[in-house]
């Protein structure tokens, strides 16, 4: 079913639209997990696209999200502002606003913003931003720029979230490990999979884990990931088999440095656009106990996103 954008923008053409109607898991995620990496897009016709945007998404409401959050099992949300909104927070604000509580947010600042809109973000429950790297989806930002941006966001207890390629690590590493924050890595880095596991350009993103305390992943997106698949989708509940030595390495080394999250509406995608229930039942796969699904899916990410929660 299309779902073509509303108001004045029309959806870039080739990127799919999100699976209507997803499975029901058959993993059933821990009392109170965490969705730790989604998005909103629109309305358009409410909240504007970004001139400078580099795609059009079809809109994915917040209303849509949350109904997706309770259909797969979800208590919470971490919503993360969408490169298509630049840094036009208005409609992850207003999703966070809408959630009772049940979502914190990761924003996309720019040099400009005032003490006061930063602390109006955080009073609506963002608790970080997005510094992206992946330059077909963005142009690029002044490294001293971003900087300035983690000196000031670090006063306010955020962290800093990264969205970078495996190959561009190397050039990035200074940088990153000079940021004053925790570091979230979107993707594991998003790593070629058909590369060793024990080969220099992940063993290098691994380091970086290891020699940094400050690091933690999202071991999220294995469509994005996967080269010989199988798809998540025709009830296929053993989805993105090359994917997983990759994230469960990372998950058993570093387990409370870890986080998970659908990618909901998951943009860009050309290829295939998997069902979000045989999706949550990667999660078993790269956290095979219950401890570690635990820690993945609901203490680390209370943690970093909830810590007057936690006891």
């Amino acid at each position: 079913m299309s779902k073509p954008t509303t108001g004045d923008f029309t959806k870039t053409a080739g990127w799919l639209d999100w699976y209507e109607g997803p499975t029901k898991p058959a993993f059933q995620v821990p009392l109170g997990s965490v969705d730790a990496h989604c998005h909103v897009f629109g309305p358009g016709e409410k909240f504007p696209y970004a001139p400078e945007r580099k795609y059009t998404p079809c809109d994915a409401s917040k209303d849509q999200l949350f109904a997706l959050r309770d259909h797969l099992g979800f208590a919470r949300n971490v919503i993360v502002q969408a490169t298509c909104h630049g840094a036009d927070n208005r409609a992850l604000v207003d999703a966070l606003l809408h959630s009772e509580g049940k979502a914190r947010g990761v924003a996309t600042v720019k040099r400009s913003v005032s003490d006061e809109e930063l602390q109006a973000l955080h009073d609506a429950g963002v608790r970080g931003v997005r510094f992206n790297f992946v330059k077909r989806l963005v142009d690029f930002t002044p490294k001293d720029e971003l900087m300035e941006i983690a000196g000031r966001i670090a006063k306010l207890g955020w962290h800093v979230v990264i969205y970078f390629e495996a190959v561009d690590l190397p050039e990035l590493w200074d940088f990153f490990t000079a940021l004053p924050t925790t570091v979230v890595v979107d993707h594991m880095g998003r790593p070629d999979v058909t590369k060793p596991i024990d080969g220099p350009e992940f063993e290098l993103f691994l380091k970086f884990m290891r020699e940094h305390g400050n690091v933690w992943s999202k071991v999220s997106c294995p469509e994005r990931l996967s080269v010989s698949g199988p798809q998540a989708l025709d009830g296929e509940r053993n989805a993105y088999r090359d994917v997983v030595p990759f994230a469960r390495r990372v998950v058993e080394e570093f387990p409370d440095r870890v986080l998970w999250g659908t990618d909901w509406p998951h943009p860009n995608l050309k290829g295939h656009m998997p069902d979000d229930g045989l999706l949550v039942d990667f999660i078993p796969h790269i956290a095979p106990t219950a401890e570690l699904q635990r820690k993945l899916l609901v203490d680390n990410p209370m943690r970093l996103y909830w810590p007057d929660e936690v006891r």
